[in-house]
């Protein structure tokens, strides 16, 4: 196990090594800053209109209020504590009042991604066994469909258009509301209602014992190795989280502002972004979909000072003309999760914003998600995800057996332990077992340390390549391939090979107007990479596939790829 003098010695001035946490449901954290500071504004909402951003405030009395008068209509339909209700929303306030209402409501919470499709959202309702949807209009249809043989009672309907300021949705009214299906008739639905009647009353729900060890919320895994998985997530978890995220970000500070890119569909969105802004009383300023110009405007006009991203952000950063034009400077940290950051693509974002200082971290659904990042004013390693937040525990073990601890250094599979981490996987018992062994969650992400205790993901442990008995792994093989000049994207999986067991392929997505040949970048990898790595065929897509929050899918360019038998790329000359 990685003791805390490994790493401690890193930690930025006044992180603690260990935290107390309170004993309280998690929207506890709610009615605290809603009755402490009641007026400070909770969120900033709207979109861009003509060059400018047009949005509209809740303070944190209003946002309480509204998950009071939630949570009594859920009462109301019938919903009680240990029930399930499923938020298929993007980030906007009313998924803030509808999460933190349901839980007022003793519901545990299932987050559910928007862009799901039909048979993914029905997978997901089902699975969990929702009583209850909040559904964006627009989306309605969809749900509707897909909630058919489950335990779907009630089909909670809010149009994105309620929140917005006055001159924004009289143009939402005229310019898109029916052209982009926000119009919807549900009257035939006997399921189905609107939010804003069943919020319409103004009281105060039936108080409900939630204790911090019951479960808050089902969050779904990223399934890129397979089946999603609903990983149990407790209040004292979240609220763990959100309090190590607090205590590793020093200079944050109450009415600070936050740009809320990542959706809150996704675990890192909910921690990092929206219970670490109501625990440290900051602003969030909603981005419902990651669209360059409403985040350019929003940063100039609002001035966030924390931006927390994922690499497919930076990537699309980098390459905009408009990145230059726009003012980044009151942003004192930029965050990279949710997928390991390409180095190149760190370094270019710096290059071209001047003052932005990307500051990558490591989590996983499982763990709430933060366990890892790298300090702010203390030494920050590219590549690295950075040292343990206080109170996680780390070990390394053999990829083989699991049973052996391995040196610094050394690759091996990380394990973790701390009050952040999961009960377990929704109905699953045996991947839970597989997961949680004597209070040790196993990852499945291969990682080293180095001696300054700062750790360093390798790969996922089912995405290793093996061949001819050497192992390789895709993530040395991306970021070489970053390098080169023309590459916009990569990524490199194992297919098989009839007598090496497998062969390295690579993926590539090339850059607007770049050019390059499948023979200039194997020579670029054998130039960079042991002859066994070195991928044996390059493919050139204009997209790789992903995760709708930005994980390179390489089961799905396994898959399509099929058995190589053919002799590898010649050398140059």
């Amino acid at each position: 196990m990685q003791s805390a003098g490994q790493f401690e010695g890193a930690y930025d001035p006044g992180v603690p090594r260990h935290l107390e946490y309170p004993a309280i449901p998690l929207h506890g954290l709610l009615e605290a800053t809603a009755r402490e500071s009641p007026d400070l504004v909770a969120t900033i909402f709207g979109g861009a209109v003509a060059g400018r951003c047009v949005d509209a405030k809740l303070t944190y009395r209003d946002l309480d209020r509204l998950a009071d008068r939630f949570a009594a209509g859920l009462q109301r339909l019938g919903i009680s504590r240990g029930d399930r209700v499923a938020l298929v929303l993007p980030n906007c306030p009313q998924f803030v009042y509808c999460f933190f209402g349901a839980l007022k409501a003793g519901a545990i919470v299932v987050p559910t991604n928007p862009l799901y499709t039909v048979r993914e959202l029905h997978a997901q309702l089902a699975d969990s066994g929702a009583r209850a949807v909040v559904v964006l209009s627009r989306l309605y249809p969809q749900v509707a469909e897909a909630a058919r043989g489950t335990s779907v009672e009630r089909i909670v309907v809010t149009n994105i258009k309620e929140h917005f300021a006055a001159p924004l949705r009289a143009l939402f009214n005229v310019a898109r509301e029916r052209k982009e299906g926000h119009r919807v008739d549900i009257s035939a639905d006997g399921r189905a209602l609107w939010l804003r009647e069943l919020i319409a009353h103004d009281g105060v729900p039936a108080r409900v014992a939630v204790a911090s060890t019951d479960l808050a919320v089902l969050q779904y895994t990223g399934g890129t190795t397979g089946i999603a998985k609903g990983a149990m997530l407790s209040h004292r978890a979240l609220i763990a989280n959100a309090y190590q995220c607090r205590a590793w970000h020093t200079t944050m500070r109450q009415g600070d502002r936050m740009l809320a890119v990542m959706p809150f569909f996704h675990v890192y969105g909910l921690t990092v972004v929206m219970n670490l802004a109501v625990l440290g009383r900051m602003t969030m300023v909603l981005i419902p979909r990651p669209d360059l110009k409403h985040i350019f405007l929003a940063i100039e006009k609002h001035r966030p000072r924390f931006f927390p991203g994922a690499p497919r952000i930076y990537i699309l950063l980098n390459e905009s003309r408009e990145l230059a034009r726009h003012d980044l400077t009151s942003i004192e940290s930029f965050l990279s999760g949710s997928a390991p950051l390409p180095i190149e693509v760190m370094r270019r974002f710096e290059q071209l914003t001047g003052n932005g200082k990307v500051m990558e971290g490591y989590g996983l659904t499982e763990a709430a998600p933060v366990t890892h990042s790298n300090p702010r004013e203390g030494q920050r390693k590219p590549g690295s995800v950075g040292i343990p937040m206080p109170d996680v525990e780390c070990k390394i073990v053999d990829i083989e057996t699991g049973t052996r601890e391995v040196p610094p250094g050394e690759p091996g599979e990380l394990c973790l332990r701390g009050p952040n981490l999961m009960d377990g996987y929704w109905q699953r018992p045996d991947e839970t077992a597989l997961a949680l062994r004597d209070g040790w969650l196993y990852t499945g992400d291969i990682v080293r340390m180095d001696t300054d205790g700062y750790f360093f993901v390798v790969d996922r442990k089912k995405e290793m390549i093996i061949v001819s008995g050497f192992k390789v792994y895709p993530r040395e093989v991306d970021e070489i391939l970053y390098k080169h000049p023309a590459v916009l994207e990569a990524a490199a999986v194992g297919v098989p090979h009839p007598s090496k067991g497998e062969v390295v392929k690579a993926f590539v997505v090339l850059r607007p107007g770049a050019t390059a040949t499948a023979q200039e970048v194997v020579d670029h990898c054998r130039a960079n990479l042991a002859p066994f790595k070195v991928p044996v065929e390059v493919v050139f897509r204009e997209s790789l596939p992903k995760t709708l929050i930005g994980k390179v899918l390489r089961r799905v360019l396994v898959d399509e790829s099929p058995d190589i038998s053919v002799t590898p790329l010649p050398r140059a000359g």
